[in-house]
């Protein structure tokens, strides 16, 4: 085994400071379904933010880094990078919609916009939908990325244990304790155990990043041996260094264009949900005002797209000049921590990736419960109207809720099993909710949408991926193109063919909301002028500029001329103060 007494004591360190602060979390007020799920709705806008960028920081997200790179370069983190747009439209066009909202989760906001028995179909089967098979399947590949990295530090490939009738690997023994841990810690303290979580994984996944990176450009004799080193694997002039994807050779055009000018809009995809959605909303729910839910999505986006890649970068680059030709590129990552980090450091950044995969586990246990407590078994199974108090019906709900993070716990466990890689996941996902996007986005701004064009949406991207398979189309981008085209003309012509939803509805929901642009003009009672979705929008185009130029300048800064580097990224800081300023 690599580690030594004073790794085990860090690690030993880190699970009694978790055990601490879960048992003062589950202390805190957890007396309704709010308390439960979204923290009172009183979080300021810099803890919103971190618990976004910490839920997004998984055991996974540094290996599939270090896989993309080894296939198609850095350019190849445009798969994730272009997800960037539709945060940045969510911080300026829909988190104050979503504060304004006032649900408890993104599902519940089915029932505030539409009504009737659609409505109801939609709001149950989307809570399950969301709850089991696509939670479980994001959490299989978060495990498998957590896997890996047992697997190397631990040696645990060599450890076979007996349960019964099965034989289970090691790794998969330690993975299954520590669901456990975490689903019984989760359960008793709530959101609150959730964000403490997050903030201290933050830091603590943040530093062990940089370390490692540090420790990596070192190994190699600094940033000018990587790039030599580079030139002589690939040839001079090659790619590899590029964040630009239409330039790389290793990525198709296709696939490039839909990356950067379809993927963001079309699809959705957890923790990137066009309009805003999932884990990211309930943390908007979870701010004290609009302004904070503005200003901690926005640190959110800035952190996940500008600040946090490179360390990454840099030493999924080094592991390639370092372990070249590995069978699972992947593994570079955890086997670079194995061979550079000395007693102590070691330890800590296998904290590190703990913190982040409890960090990340602890937020989709948590989200997947609110959905099927509060969307599935509170207004179909036991609505409050079968309490003799309303005090009577939120405790037992809170007790549901605690039984459903566990039952959460062991489903997710068990779908991890399945998977083998973080990328397959990805694009699975990715590809099955293809051309569902753009309802998302335009349900808020367009009173024709009904819960059909939801229905439509969903049920036919569903088709559309698995006729592009029966059709022969096995490229990523071909999938996407077709499936998004299939399920968008399904769900316009579901939503002409159907009756839109009574004009009551629809006016609670605009004075409720109050959403800006042309699309609720008929609503518009008052004669009041309706706030203009421009500033919004040029403030999205004007921060997305900044994080590229902030991406771009720090490689430069790394691999190119460094002036170029220092003022692309203080052009890109300057973009981003100006719109900080507007907040």
């Amino acid at each position: 085994m690599p580690f030594n007494w004073l790794d085990l004591t860090v690690i030993a360190g880190y699970i009694v400071l978790m055990v601490i602060v879960g048992y003062y979390a589950q202390k805190r007020g957890q007396d309704t379904l709010e308390d439960y799920f979204t923290g009172s709705k009183n979080l300021p806008w810099w803890l919103v933010g971190i618990s976004m960028v910490a839920t997004t920081f998984a055991a996974d997200t540094p290996l599939a880094v270090t896989g993309i790179i080894a296939a198609e370069g850095v350019a190849g983190n445009w798969i994730w990078w272009n997800f960037m747009f539709s945060g940045l439209f969510t911080v300026f066009l829909y988190a104050k919609l979503w504060k304004r909202a006032d649900v408890i989760t993104d599902v519940e906001f089915i029932s505030i916009r539409y009504t009737g028995k659609p409505a109801r179909i939609l709001r149950g089967f989307r809570s399950l939908y969301l709850a089991f098979p696509i939670n479980c399947i994001i959490l299989g590949w978060v495990t498998v990325g957590m896997a890996k990295i047992i697997t190397v530090l631990f040696e645990a490939q060599n450890l076979i244990v007996t349960v019964g009738p099965f034989n289970l690997a090691g790794e998969w023994v330690i993975i299954l304790i520590m669901y456990l841990f975490i689903g019984i810690y989760i359960a008793f303290s709530g959101l609150w155990g959730v964000i403490i979580t997050d903030f201290i994984q933050f830091i603590i996944a943040m530093g062990g990043s940089i370390l490692l990176a540090w420790y990596a450009v070192d190994h190699i004799g600094g940033l000018g041996n990587l790039q030599a080193e580079l030139n002589d694997m690939f040839g001079t002039g090659h790619h590899m260094l590029s964040i630009n994807p239409l330039t790389s050779p290793d990525i198709a055009i296709a696939t490039a264009l839909v990356w950067v000018g379809m993927m963001w809009w079309a699809s959705w995809y957890p923790g990137s949900e066009p309009g805003g959605g999932g884990y990211i909303a309930q943390r908007m729910f979870s701010a004290k005002d609009e302004r904070n839910a503005v200003g901690g999505t926005l640190l959110f986006n800035v952190a996940h797209f500008a600040l946090r890649p490179w360390p990454w970068i840099l030493v999924a680059l080094v592991a390639l000049v370092v372990y070249p030709g590995l069978d699972d590129p992947e593994t570079g990552y955890p086997l670079l921590m194995l061979k550079l980090l000395p007693a102590g450091l070691l330890g800590l950044l296998a904290v590190a990736f703990l913190a982040a995969f409890v960090s990340t586990v602890s937020t989709h246990l948590n989200w997947g419960a609110s959905y099927v407590v509060n969307d599935f078994y509170k207004p179909f199974l036991k609505p409050e109207s079968r309490f003799a108090t309303k005090e009577e019906a939120q405790k037992h709900y809170v007790r549901v809720s605690k039984w459903t993070t566990l039952l959460m716990m062991v489903s997710a466990a068990l779908v991890s099993l399945m998977f083998d890689t973080v990328r397959g996941g990805w694009e699975a996902i990715l590809s099955i909710g293809a051309g569902t996007g753009l309802v998302y986005m335009l349900r808020w701004f367009w009173w024709r949408i009904n819960a059909w064009s939801e229905i439509a949406a969903m049920s036919a991207a569903a088709i559309g991926y698995g006729l592009s398979i029966l059709v022969g189309l096995d490229d990523f981008a071909q999938q996407m193109i077709f499936t998004t085209i299939f399920s968008t003309t399904v769900w316009l012509a579901a939503t002409f063919m159907t009756k839109p939803d009574d004009e009551q509805t629809l006016q609670r929901f605009y004075d409720r909301v109050r959403p800006g642009g042309p699309g609720w003009k008929r609503f518009n009672t008052e004669g009041k002028q309706s706030e203009s979705l421009i500033p919004g929008i040029i403030n999205v185009a004007i921060s997305g500029t900044s994080i590229v130029l902030l991406l771009f300048g720090m490689g430069e800064i790394f691999f190119g001329p460094m002036w170029l580097g220092i003022t692309c990224s203080a052009i890109g800081t300057g973009g981003l103060w100006f719109v900080v300023n507007k907040i």
